[in-house]
């Protein structure tokens, strides 16, 4: 069953603009809604409404909100750590090999499939019940994610990551050592012409940022602590192979595999942020998985 919001225009905008602020939902979903006739004005003459119609300052809008749809995914009970929730997001600790979102090929036992098990009234999100994933990790890589809960919280989430005020740092393991302690990799990212499975640093691509520290070097391997300060895929695997020092156990960017090691050797192991809601400063980290301790350890 549809329920109805009614608010009024406190300041001169367009109609889509009000009853995405309103509502908290995308601007495009708000468009959708006024397109679909669910949205109406106390002037009756301006039926049907438009998105770009500016309601005057005071007037009554009446919005007619349908239930929230579901995604066509059956829950799953997958394996995942939780670290942190609250009403507003999560932090969860993925394992490797664990696929994010359902995609060809992985149509089941994503974390997208765990989470709406273990969270069945999560968001709805644009009207639609499903979790909140700010960002991403490839099925290869362990460790912290963000979840957002709720459609207040995902937008603000997904701005702090943008502006750069969300520090991730990532524990790798690479080829090579290095002939300063630390250091930033510049590289502009985007599709390789060779390989179109791959990323790489080609002129044109998007501009990219990675800052690293070393812990050790040693057996022709040196263990960093890397911090991306942009969100490219596969970003700190392309720039560290870019550079000479592809990870371990990294095939497709030309690393080897130590020790019998079956994944990449890439962690996320740190993240921070100011919470969304409360403003908050809050801090995790998540401990190197026993697959890659052995390794580090040899």
């Amino acid at each position: 069953m549809a329920s109805v919001e009614q608010f009024s225009s406190e300041t001169e905008q367009r109609l889509d603009v009000l009853v995405a602020r309103q509502l908290g939902v995308t601007r495009s979903f708000a468009q959708k809604l006024i397109r679909e006739g669910r949205v109406t004005l106390e002037r009756a003459s301006f039926a049907p409404a438009k998105p770009s119609y500016t309601p005057a300052a005071g007037e009554k809008i009446f919005v007619s909100i349908p239930p929230p749809e579901t995604l066509e995914i059956e829950p799953e009970d997958v394996p995942f750590e939780v670290v942190h929730e609250d009403d507003y997001l999560l932090v969860v600790d993925k394992p490797a090999g664990l696929v994010v979102h359902p995609s060809p090929g992985h149509w089941k036992g994503t974390l997208v499939h765990g989470l709406l098990f273990r969270y069945p009234k999560l968001g709805p999100f644009n009207n639609i019940s499903r979790p909140g994933i700010v960002h991403r990790l490839d099925a290869s890589t362990s460790g912290l994610m963000l979840v957002a809960r709720k459609q207040k919280t995902m937008e603000p989430l997904q701005q702090a990551f943008a502006e750069r005020r969300v520090e991730k740092k990532y524990i790798a393991l690479v080829h090579g050592s290095f002939a300063r302690p630390e250091g930033v990799i510049e590289g502009p990212i985007g599709r390789s012409p060779q390989n179109r499975l791959k990323m790489a640093v080609v002129e044109g691509g998007r501009p990219s940022v990675t800052e690293y520290r070393v812990l050790w070097s040693r057996n022709e391997y040196s263990l960093v602590v890397c911090k991306p300060l942009t969100g490219r895929t596969h970003q700190i695997r392309v720039h560290m192979s870019a550079f000479s020092h592809p990870l371990a156990g990294d095939t497709l960017y030309g690393g080897r595999a130590p020790g019998g090691l079956a994944r990449v050797f890439l962690h996320s192991w740190r993240l921070a942020f100011a919470h969304p809601v409360t403003g908050r400063p809050m801090s995790f980290t998540s401990r190197l998985p026993g697959e890659l301790l052995p390794i580090c350890t040899t």
